[in-house]
């Protein structure tokens, strides 16, 4: 990493549900990034109802790796817990500091960190660590995700058009915090009402709708390395993918999307 971003203070905002097994190797490899790239780093981790072992590992963490810890009673899906981890994320950063999301499974590589702070200082709001950009890979993921993907990807791309952005639903974000904080306000609770895989797609596109500025850089995703089944729910997501876009599109001033 440059000089630069090793001055630059990164919350880390991890939403998960029975995550233990994919923590324990994530938080090694952030103790590791930390230490070798020396940044200022703190991890948010919003645990959505679990019930394995997913708090213990958190605790058994916490003296290596500064960790604030939240956990819902029951499961709210992603996007509550998404909320509630931008909006502690937000709190906790200095105005010119970075908030960057990304999976608790252990499918996405923490040493793209340090490139996605550094795009974003080339004057970007958000950077999206993207699965359509040239040098892109997908490793370990079923045929029937792969559609999935593709298709929401073409979709939003078709409905929305931002020349910048192909990768609407990847979770593998960078943004300055100031433009999360001044959305929050803005929006309240109103930010996210998509509780599904959708709501990352729901966040990005109000943050585009204000103005913000977006680029993405190539993501090598490993499915590979995920422990367990995904808890993507294929009709429901293709289902809130479809809802959303009506929303946007066809009846703006019912959705939530523009409400800015």
């Amino acid at each position: 990493m440059r000089s630069g971003s090793r001055d630059t203070s990164v919350t880390l905002v991890l939403p998960a549900y029975n995550e233990a097994k994919a923590l324990k190797p994530l938080f090694e490899e952030l103790a590791h990034l930390r230490a070798r790239e020396r940044m200022p780093t703190r991890v948010v981790v919003i645990d959505d109802g679990s019930t394995d072992e997913t708090p213990l590992v958190v605790q058994q963490w916490a003296d290596c790796l500064p960790i604030n810890y939240r956990r819902h009673p029951t499961n709210q899906g992603l996007g509550r817990t998404l909320y509630d981890g931008l909006s502690l994320a937000a709190e906790l950063s200095e105005p010119d500091a970075v908030i960057v999301t990304m999976d608790a499974d252990h499918t996405h590589p923490v040493e793209l960190i340090p490139r996605l702070v550094e795009k974003l200082k080339e004057g970007f709001d958000v950077v999206i660590a993207s699965r359509y950009q040239p040098g892109a890979r997908v490793m370990g993921l079923s045929r029937s995700r792969r559609l999935l993907s593709r298709g929401a990807s073409a979709l939003y791309r078709l409905a929305f058009r931002h020349a910048e952005v192909r990768d609407y639903t990847s979770g593998f974000r960078a943004y300055r915090a100031v433009a999360i904080r001044n959305l929050l306000q803005r929006e309240g609770h109103r930010l996210l009402t998509e509780q599904g895989f959708a709501s990352t797609a729901q966040l990005l596109l109000k943050l585009l709708q204000t103005g913000a500025r977006a680029t993405e850089i190539p993501l090598v995703l490993r499915y590979d390395r995920k422990p367990g089944c995904s808890k993507m729910r294929i009709c429901r997501t293709t289902m809130s993918t479809l809802g959303l876009v009506a929303k946007t599109v066809l009846w703006p001033k019912r959705s939530p999307t523009t409400n800015l």
